[in-house]
Formats: C-alpha cells, structure tokens, sequence
C-alpha cells in the first residue's frame, strides 16, 4: 500500500463491489468476503446493509472540521452533546477523536472497514443512529448477536468491541482482519506526518504535537 492509499488519498486499491443495491469501494483483498458475509446474513434472515464504508481524506477532513469548528457536535463516552466552549484545543482533540476518527487515520481509508446494519429490523420512519444502544439493546440486537457468531468464519472482526480508552466502542464496525492488519502495520506516524502537514484541517498544530500519542491510543488502539 502507498502512503496515498493508506491515507485515503488514492483510490486505486479498491473494487466497486456490490452490496444490496447500492455499489461500494472496498479493498480488492476484501470484495469477496464481504460478499460471503452478506450471502451469510440473508440466510439467516437479516438484510445486512452498509452504512458507511470507504471514506476518502477529504471527506474525513469535513467531518473533523465540522467537529472541531462546532458546526457539528462532539459527543461524550454516553453520547450525549459535550460543550466544548470550556476545553482546551488539546482536550477538544481527543473527544473529538473518541466517534471520529484523525483525517488520513481512518480506518475507513482502506476499503476493510464498514459499519453494518439491519435494514429490516428499522422500523418505518425510524433512522440509524449508530449508537451502542441500538446494537446492545435494541433494533439491530439480533442482527449484533448473529454478527458476533459468525463474522471471524468470514474474516472479519470488531475493532472496537471494547472500549480500550481510545475509540469509544463501535459495535456496527466490522473490519477484514488480515487485510486491515497489513494497512495498520503499514501506516505510521512518519506517514501521517508527512500527509497532514499540508493539509487543511483544525488544530494541525495541536495534532502533529499530540500525533505520536494520537496514533498509540486512537489508531494502533484495538480490539482482536
């Protein structure tokens, strides 16, 4: 992988693959498997849907702009809207990097990672949040439990099945182990320097003095 690949600026890595009726990049490695997954998940009832997977540099860089700008809300560990007005720069940086991940550190740059729901179980007129409770206790329990007993048989696995102190716990995140671990291994803080320092994000200053912690406890941070 290239340091472009990597970080979300190059998409040459990845396949237009089909997932339900919608087409999606994933990791030429990883379009097979997740086929498999999906053809699993009718069998036993469930409409296996894709809420988010590829996402490029700059569309991460909207996200955390949005978030650090307080255009869009950071959350706390129990979801609720934190007020930012009182943090330092430092503090704000690391809440934000609780839900979202650093531009250029996303897993989602790879093409191995999706957040994954049940179509079927929402309720008409009810939208995914992407919140632990919908997967812990409500609509998408099952869909969670079936996705926890049979997601390694297809290579899969919860990168953030627990909450380690980095990223918050992700329950809908499922990541195509042997690739995603080939990414991580490959991804550093030499690299993540070298694409951040021109790019146009908020509190650059803040991230690259912070990066190598950044990187230990939000990246290389995970589960499995």
């Amino acid at each position: 992988m290239t340091p472009e690949q990597l970080t979300g600026q190059s998409t040459s890595h990845l396949v237009e693959t089909m997932v339900g009726q919608k087409a999606f990049l994933v990791h030429a490695a990883v379009s097979q498997d997740l086929l498999a997954l999906k053809q699993s998940a009718t069998e036993a009832g469930f409409n296996l849907n894709i809420a988010s997977g590829f996402r490029d540099f700059d569309r991460q860089a909207t996200i955390w702009n949005n978030k650090m700008s307080g255009k869009t809300a950071i959350l706390d560990s129990n979801s609720q809207v934190m007020d930012t007005l009182s943090l330092s720069e430092t503090d704000k940086v690391m809440a934000l990097l609780r839900w979202s991940a650093l531009p250029g550190g996303s897993r989602h740059h790879w093409g191995t990672d999706f957040d994954v729901f049940d179509r079927d179980s929402l309720a008409e007129g009810i939208h995914l949040q992407l919140e632990p409770w919908e997967y812990l206790t409500g609509h998408q329990k099952a869909f969670h439990h079936w996705l926890k007993e049979n997601l390694t048989q297809h290579g899969f696995f919860f990168p953030y099945a627990q909450d380690l102190g980095g990223v918050a716990a992700e329950p809908w995140h499922i990541s195509h182990k042997a690739t995603a671990e080939q990414c991580l291994q490959q991804l550093n803080t030499a690299t993540l320097k070298q694409q951040l320092t021109s790019a146009p994000i908020l509190g650059k200053r803040t991230v690259l003095a912070q990066l190598e912690k950044i990187y230990n406890q939000f990246i290389s941070n995970i589960s499995g």
